[in-house]
């Protein structure tokens, strides 16, 4: 079978997309790969792209000369979770503090792990993960 290497690209949708993704630029500290009207995509690290969609506006298929992408959307309070060092904990609970942010339930995972999860703008769930949560991470 052939490999998967990683996960290259999630989705958020937001009813503000600037504001929503302005947080993922100022608090997480994200660059911005490429803003429109439609969608900001955010550099999450390591060949991870964060795509934060204007709700509503790719619900249809979108064609360009470059080719077309089948329609997507979502609703509800979605999940993103970024790895983080282990070393980082602490420096983003203060990071979190210091941004107004307050971690809504922290995790200590059996396999060593530590979860820290707050919400986004549009309430999503985003949580900061170190190394442990999973047998491949």
């Amino acid at each position: 079978m052939p490999s998967i290497t990683h996960v290259l690209e999630t989705s958020l949708y937001a009813e503000k997309l600037a504001a929503t993704a302005r947080f993922y630029e100022d608090v997480l500290g994200l660059a911005v790969m490429l803003r429109s009207p439609r969608l900001v995509a955010l550099d999450a690290g390591r060949h991870s792209v964060l795509l934060v969609f204007q709700r509503g506006m790719s619900e249809e298929d979108s064609h360009t000369d470059e080719g077309s992408i089948p329609g997507h959307d979502g609703r509800g309070r979605l999940h993103v979770a970024f790895g983080i060092p282990a070393d980082a904990l602490s420096d983003w609970r203060t990071r979190l503090a210091e941004a107004g942010i307050a971690i809504i339930a922290e995790t200590h995972w059996r396999r060593g792990g530590t979860s820290l999860y707050f919400h986004d703008p549009d309430s999503h769930v985003v949580e900061l993960a170190t190394p442990g949560l999973w047998a491949n991470y």
